[in-house]
Order: C-alpha cells, then structure tokens, then sequence
C-alpha cells in the first residue's frame, strides 16, 4: 500500500468571518467549535490513519509561517511548511506539494482544506480507506459531501451512477439557484463539493501536464532553489506568481477522465459563514450560540459572540452578534453571506481592522495595544517561554517597560540584566535593546511608548531569531 502525504491547504483568509477572521489571523486559526484551532482539527482528525501517513505538508501564506508552526508544535507535529508569498489558488499549490515528493509513483496525496468542521471523523476516515485502493490504481478521488438541503452556496458533482462506494463523475457544476439545487436533491444524483482529494502524487502531475502544462512548468521554477527534505520551502516568488490562479476543479477534474468521487456523510461544513458556524455550534433550548460574556433575554436562533466584555440582547431572532476588541458586527443571520461586502469596503478604506485585530501576532509571542493619542501609545506584550524578541532601535520613540508576569532579561545597549514582578526599565530614543524570556511561564510586559511618531516601521533590526531583519513584522 502506498503511503498517504497529508497536504492541508491553510491559505484562506475567512472574510465571511470578519471581525473574528482577519487576513492576517484568519479562521482556520482560530478555536471556533472546539478547543483546537480548525487547522489543528484537521490534522487530528487523522489519527486513524497514522500508519499509513507520512508528517503532513502545509501549505500557508509566508505571513503565517510563524503562527502555523507554533499551532503544530502545540500538538506536538511537526510539518513541513510550503510559504506561499501570495495565493494563487489550489491546483498550484497542490502541484508544488507533488513536485516535492520524492516518490511521486508510490506517494498519495490526501488534499485538505484547513478550515473544514467534521463531526463524524470516523466516517472520514472509512471514506478515505475506501477511496485509497482507486487511487492507487490511477483515479483521481474527490470526496463528496452527500447533502442535506438545497444549499445554493456550495458547488456540486454530478455521480455517473448511484450505487457502490466510489462512483464515477459524470462533472462538476457551479453553484445553483434555489429551484436547481432542489432539482439536485431530488435525483440523488449530487454531491457538495468539499474540496477534499485523494491522488497519485504522478496521477496529478500527469493530468495537469495535459491540461495546464504552464502551471507545472511555473511550480517547478518556483522550487528550483529548495533543498532536498528541508522543513520550509519559501517558493520562489516571481515563479510562483506566474502560475495561473486556478483551483483544482477547473484545473484538471473538470477535464480529466479519471475522476472518481466517494459519498461521505460526516456532519461536514465550511464554516462559510456565521450562519454556518451557528449551525454546527452547540445550541441551547432557544436555538441560540451563546459565547463569552452574554446575557441575552428572550433571543432566538441568534448568534452571540463576545470575546472581552459584557454583550446583552433583547428579542433578537436570528441574527447575528460578534463583538472583538476594536470592532462589533450586527446582521441578521440571513444575510451572513454579505459580511464579505463589509471587509470589502473597509479595504476599500484602507482600515486596518481587515487585516488586525487589536492583539497582533508575532513570531515571540503577541502585542495588544491597549491606548493610542497623540504622542504617546500603551501596550501589553506577551513573551512566549523562551522566546526572544530582536535586537533593535527607534528613531522617534522612546519605551518604558514594567513586568507584571513573568521575568524579563533585557539588553539595553551593552548591559544585560533581568528585570521581575513590578520591576521597570527605561528605552531611550536610539538606544539598541531587547527582551527576552528565559523562564517557562508567559512573560506579560507594560510598555509605554513617548515620541511623535509611534509606527510600527521605526524599527531597525540588527539582530533576529527568526529572521526578520530589515523587516517590520
């Protein structure tokens, strides 16, 4: 049997989940139906394949290398991280994932999105059992979802027949309007697409050498560089962009002959939507998701999320309500797809909430900034255990630290000393300095920043664990 490269598609940015999802901590990071991250249900999903898989191989923008990893070593994996330096939609990124194997003939490649809820990992695990001999034998194996209502915001896949375990695709088809999708149910000829796969690493490559031999050729360049086993591929960037931004379906299932599909019925979502998340959230006797601190009074089938204060409502009736720190949506859950025209006009405006939220991540840990006027600036910085910030300067600012977690070891120009519980230190303007956590508890840092300008670019790196120098990330 051919062992199985899991290959987890973690480049999506969730919009329709905004204010939660941000373009730079986007859903499939966050723990919205459990207490793992999506991305990290996904992989664990998996346990019961362990014997036949190799480590998994992700596919992320270089953006979230950091985050991602660190996600993965919470649950004690490490991946192979594949950085993008922008989407160019799914059939690249799978044909650099195949490039990269160094038995293509002998390796299968189990496609995963990374932001996908399913509840009946059992199910999963016996659909890809079953799609596994088909995939060996050349098929090109999509798993489609068997559906439970006429949804118009999925595509469908057409089945040539109706009875087996795994069916030939008759095609793909765009998503439909209401009284098509009806139609769809009706025949118990659909399925969903979920955009999960299963293939010969050299069954790909082969289809897509047919039908998009410029996007092969494109990926191939982009890796050029790449060592031989390494645990980051940064894909070359120009290569890289010249790939068309196609998916997978339109790339080679739409035109290949050798396409299969597996029915699975495994409480499957998208999570496309807060209306979605409602649906396969926990729900109370009034059909309400109630998450953080809420009180609500005589609410409904409505969703409320409050992640850092008190949120009440009254006589709500399907709507939606999720409050962050810098910004609170309001819409009824009908129009949970419309979110995206939101984020669209606030790009649009060039505001920084589609991209931040208050807390940002770094690499170290994370900073939440907690007052911002004039001439002066407040923020509360995390260290991780053992983590270390790089050794930089400020033309325009000065910094005074207070540790109120934790102990700080400092480097302020040629001294090092270490600084505990309400103990403080002053950051002149010009002078070189960092932090460092040497313990094993969370570091929790006060920093006041002085100047007339307080941007994060006026940084000057010298020295950087993670290799950000000359950057301002």
């Amino acid at each position: 049997m051919m062992k199985v490269q899991p290959v987890i598609l973690c480049g999506g940015s969730g919009s329709r989940l905004w204010p939660l999802s941000r373009s730079q901590y986007p859903k499939q990071l966050l723990n919205l139906v459990g207490s793992h991250s999506l991305l990290q249900e996904t992989v664990i999903r998996l346990g019961g394949l362990a014997k036949l898989l190799l480590e998994p191989l992700v596919i992320c923008n270089e953006g979230h290398r950091f985050l991602v990893a660190r996600q993965f070593a919470e649950i004690g994996l490490e991946p192979t991280l594949v950085l993008e330096p922008k989407g160019r939609n799914t059939a690249p990124a799978v044909a650099v994932a195949a490039l990269l194997q160094a038995a293509p003939e002998s390796t299968l490649l189990l496609v995963l999105p990374a932001d996908h809820v399913i509840r009946d990992t059992e199910a999963l695990i016996r659909a890809v059992q079953l799609a596994i001999p088909a995939a060996e034998s050349g098929r090109l194996v999509t798993f489609g979802i068997v559906p439970t209502a006429p949804e118009t915001g999925y595509g469908y896949i057409r089945a040539a027949n109706t009875q087996g375990d795994i069916l030939d695709v008759d095609r793909f088809v765009e998503k439909p309007d209401l009284a098509t999708a009806q139609h769809y149910i009706q025949s118990g000829e659909y399925f969903w697409n979920s955009g999960m796969f299963l293939f010969s690493a050299a069954a790909y490559l082969d289809e897509l050498t047919t039908h998009a031999p410029d996007m092969v050729t494109a990926c191939q360049r982009s890796i050029a560089d790449s060592a031989a086993g390494a645990r980051e591929v940064q894909l070359q960037a120009d290569a890289f962009m010249a790939c068309p931004a196609d998916s997978i379906d339109y790339a080679v299932m739409e035109k290949t002959t050798r396409a299969s599909v597996v029915p699975l019925a495994a409480g499957w979502s998208d999570v496309g939507s807060w209306a979605s998340l409602h649906e396969v959230s926990e729900q109370d006797q009034a059909a309400n998701v109630l998450s953080g601190d809420v009180v609500a009074v005589d609410c409904t089938d409505t969703l409320i999320r409050s992640e850092s204060r008190l949120v009440t409502a009254v006589g709500l009736d399907g709507c939606i309500v999720v409050e962050t720190k810098d910004a609170v949506l309001v819409a009824p859950k009908s129009r949970a797809q419309d979110v995206k025209s939101i984020v669209a006009e606030l790009e649009s405006s060039d505001r920084e909430e589609t991209r931040l939220g208050r807390e940002v991540f770094r690499p170290w840990g994370s900073y939440d900034s907690l007052e911002n006027a004039d001439g002066f600036q407040v923020k509360r910085l995390t260290v991780l255990p053992g983590a270390i910030l790089s050794l930089q300067l400020h033309h325009r600012r000065a910094e005074h630290w207070v540790v109120v977690a934790g102990v700080a070891r400092i480097t302020l120009d040629d001294q090092v000393f270490d600084l505990k519980v309400n103990e403080h230190t002053y950051i002149p303007v010009g002078a070189k300095h960092r932090i460092e956590n040497p313990g094993d508890k969370l570091l929790h840092i006060i920093e006041v920043q002085v100047g007339d300008y307080l941007g994060e670019d006026d940084i000057v790196r010298f020295e950087d664990k993670y290799g950000r120098e000359g950057r301002t990330d």
